[in-house]
């Protein structure tokens, strides 16, 4: 999961810098796998304004600038964009600075006889866009000599913070910001503060959209809502920005607004072009022989147990998974449907296994989604999309019925001090999973209701975990495991020890110990008596039968160190890994083989 510090303070009221907020991820149980300033890789790219353009010397299409850095010497720069001229002001790079299109490092050179000192640069060319029609253009009282990094708001930290499959919460920014918030380190701001458009669902215009669910397994809940003429353009330059800080590519504005519901809220969602439907959307079963053209070009062949989108002629999506190239939107799209659903974790998981196909949404799905936030979620989305696309909203349809049910544990406090050693007074635990979301009722024990984004939580163990964790794991004390006194009983089994006293000799005479895999190819499993039927998940085709036997690993490890040139070789494994035969007898005595050695070398024991 990645985020940017300035995307966390939209959801956290706080002043603290990125290594406090990175300390406190780690100190909450999040883990951080990495902090990236973006802004260095732009440290030798500098605003500066062309002060005259002329044409080159030795070629038509190329000018020589001289170029205002903002030191008072300008340089000169060869340049072949089609809109380089007098007065613009752009993006230079420095010798020294790495494009980060291709890595090229710029350095002083003549370009047709022409000495450039750096480069102005494209949108492509520094990774934040697609144009490539010409050079950054900039306003004119844009601050010459300053780094670019700095002007653009490219120096915002990001976070890639590795999210465990228990924390579906944390999927989304607002949920990483509720820990926080809950660890002190400021104040979790409100959703209708977060989100100035409104949360509230839009009433909207007529009926809404034909959408149902007839698999209340897969898929318990279907709400859809229509927004007609839209145009899609551009995504606002902050949600792109965001998107692309994480990693995302801009697509569109309705694309990009559906991936940053998910990524800052952790509710999935997909936009259908209606004109490219017929009829009405249902989430059902697959069918035998249907097929679907994913958003990502490849076509999947779909089976009953799989949970999809429909219309009247066709399959377009893989339900909680990815979406089909068929009912995509474009920059043509006028008329649109929004889903928001919840399926059900299990059937996702089974899918994305079976296909082999793994997306965001489906990340989050197989984990479990808020499933109280589906009204919430869409309304943002339509907002949203009002907002940056325009249009007209319909009304809201809702098919099914979402699993909101409360999970409720019987909890006592003073079972955190008794599994974690940690004493926290009962007002403090309190505080803790009420700022979590939890609800606590008074008695003995408490009773403690989890919030509906946290379907992890199982018994009162868990409830210990959020509280300790909350008030910092580094509080836990180190305690020594008890020790019985007196001299320490050995630990090791007859057969282990056997083991032991048998390795030495093994290894003082040259043989190799083999550890080689539990699985086999097919044929190779049918030559050395087995291979009558294969594993359903195997790691590859080539490791798709269990070993009937230790000759074909033991061989494969001979022959494969002879083709790399190696003239002597004694191995042994399985039974004859320590050295000990298959009759329990020492192994290979000089002399010769024994019957039921397991043994293999292509040198003479002598």
């Amino acid at each position: 999961m990645k985020f940017t510090l300035s995307w966390l303070k939209e959801h956290l009221d706080t002043n603290a810098d990125a290594a406090t907020v990175a300390e406190a991820l780690t100190r909450v149980g999040l883990e951080v796998e990495g902090v990236e300033d973006p802004g260095a890789r732009l440290a030798d790219f500098r605003i500066a304004r062309v002060l005259a353009a002329a044409p080159h010397p030795q070629a038509d299409k190329l000018q020589v600038l001289s170029v205002d850095t903002g030191d008072g010497q300008p340089l000169q720069v060869v340049c072949g964009a089609p809109n380089a001229r007098a007065g613009l002001v752009g993006v230079l790079g420095l010798p020294g600075a790495t494009v980060l299109a291709n890595g090229m490092v710029l350095k002083v050179s003549a370009i047709r006889g022409v000495e450039s000192n750096g480069m102005m640069c494209s949108t492509r060319e520094l990774e934040l866009g697609d144009d490539h029609e010409g050079i950054i253009e900039l306003p004119a009282d844009a601050p010459v000599g300053t780094r670019y990094a700095d002007y653009a708001g490219l120096d915002d930290p990001v976070f890639d913070v590795a999210i465990t499959p228990n924390r579906q919460d944390c999927m989304g920014v607002r949920g990483i910001a509720r820990d926080l918030a809950a660890a002190g380190l400021g104040t979790l701001r409100p959703l209708e503060q977060v989100y100035r458009c409104g949360i509230d669902p839009v009433a909207g215009e007529g009926d809404g959209p034909a959408v149902r669910t007839d698999d209340v397994e897969g898929c318990p809940a279907f709400y859809g809502q229509e927004v007609r003429g839209v145009s899609n353009g551009a995504a606002p330059e902050w949600m792109t920005r965001r998107l692309r800080a994480v990693g995302q590519k801009p697509i569109s504005a309705l694309v990009d607004i559906t991936n940053f519901v998910m990524l800052d809220l952790g509710r999935p969602l997909h936009v259908y072009d209606k004109a490219k439907l017929k009829g009405g959307l249902v989430a059902r079963k697959a069918r035998d022989g249907e097929q679907v053209l994913a958003l990502n070009g490849k076509t999947y062949a779909l089976t009953p147990a799989m949970t999809v989108i429909a219309d009247e002629a066709q399959v377009h999506d893989i339900g909680g998974i990815m979406g089909g190239e068929d009912s995509g939107v474009s920059e043509t799209t006028t008329d649109i449907v929004i889903e928001c659903a919840y399926f059900d974790p299990q059937h996702i998981a089974r899918t994305g296994q079976a296909l082999g196909l793994t997306s965001d949404a489906r990340q989050r799905f197989e984990r479990g989604v808020d499933p109280a936030f589906l009204e919430t979620g869409l309304a943002i989305a339509t907002r949203l999309v009002l907002d940056h696309c325009g249009g007209t909203a319909s009304g809201i349809t809702r098919s099914g019925e979402p699993p909101l049910g409360r999970h409720e544990v019987a909890y006592d406090p003073a079972l955190a001090e008794r599994l974690a050693g940690v004493t926290i007074a009962g007002d403090r635990q309190r505080a803790i999973l009420e700022s979590l979301g939890f609800t606590v009722t008074d008695g003995t024990p408490w009773t403690v209701a989890a919030p509906s984004w946290r379907r992890d939580i199982d018994g009162a163990p868990d409830i210990v975990e959020e509280v300790v964790r909350i008030e910092g794991l580094d509080a836990v004390p180190s305690v020594a495991l008890p020790r019985a006194d007196g001299v320490a009983r050995p630990t090791a089994s007859p057969e282990q020890l056997i083991e032991r006293r048998l390795r030495r000799p093994a290894a003082a005479r040259g043989p190799n110990e083999a550890v080689a895999w539990g699985f086999l190819s097919p044929p190779e499993a049918g030559a050395s008596g087995g291979g009558e039927g294969t594993l359903e998940n195997p790691i590859s085709s080539d490791l798709a039968v269990m070993r009937p036997s230790l000759l074909p690993g033991l061989l494969s490890a001979v022959a494969r160190n002879a083709a790399r040139g190696a003239g002597s070789l004694r191995v042994c494994g399985g039974a004859m890994a320590s050295g000990v035969r298959a009759t329990g007898k020492p192994a290979a005595p000089r002399g010769g083989m024994q019957d039921g050695d397991i043994w293999i070398s292509n040198d003479a024991y002598d």
